[in-house]
């Protein structure tokens, strides 16, 4: 199963998808956490270590997984369930390179890498952050960062079998609601199923 999950900031999503691969794990099968973010200041640190502590109990593997994650998971049992988190944090460093070059195409490389893997594991949950809705002006280089995020989170939605949006503390279903109601009983209460589908809406052209 494919599970895609994007929210704002401090949208629970992060918790949830947890929560969520954990009750898709299979018995007897290794839970993965595919830790995209590559720290590099004091504040990516305390984030890392607040996930870290979110994720105690939970009996994740972690796999560093912050550039090509068809390499990362190399080595997988693909009959474990999967939790990346997030494509927000991978693009941005497959984008911006560690010698200061900017990949304008990042996004397309990582669009083949998740069709790859996703056709490689049996469950996999992915967390995107939604940064579409605001009426700022950016730079080209930004702006240019969110037209492949919406790219990449356009397929996803289009490869995944459920599709949720975290929005303050709920969760509003935008594909596969027939799947999720069972599988989230006891995760979360605050489920929505809506008409449409609101990531192909977004500034998303290519």
């Amino acid at each position: 199963m494919i599970v895609f999950i994007s929210g704002g900031a401090k949208s629970g999503k992060s918790l949830y998808a947890q929560r969520l691969a954990k009750k898709m794990q299979t018995p007897n099968k290794p839970l993965y956490y595919l830790a995209t973010m590559i720290p590099t200041d004091n504040e990516d640190e305390k984030r890392i270590s607040l996930h870290q502590k979110e994720r105690e109990g939970y009996g994740f593997k972690t796999v560093e997984a912050g550039r090509d994650i068809v390499a990362a998971i190399d080595g997988c049992d693909q009959n474990g369930t999967f939790l990346l988190d997030s494509m927000t944090a991978l693009l941005a460093n497959e984008m911006f390179q560690p010698d200061g070059c900017v990949e304008q195409n990042a996004y397309k490389k990582i669009a083949d890498d998740l069709l790859e893997v996703v056709n490689s594991v049996n469950n996999i949950v992915i967390v995107s952050d939604f940064i579409y809705s605001d009426a700022t002006l950016y730079d080209d280089l930004t702006e240019s960062y969110r037209r492949g995020l919406a790219y990449i989170d356009k397929q996803t939605t289009r490869l995944s079998d459920v599709v949720i949006e975290a929005c303050s503390g709920n969760h509003i279903i935008h594909k596969g609601a027939e799947i999720i109601s069972e599988l989230a009983h006891g995760i979360d209460k605050r489920l929505y199923n809506v008409i449409g589908n609101v990531f192909n809406n977004s500034c998303s052209k290519e």
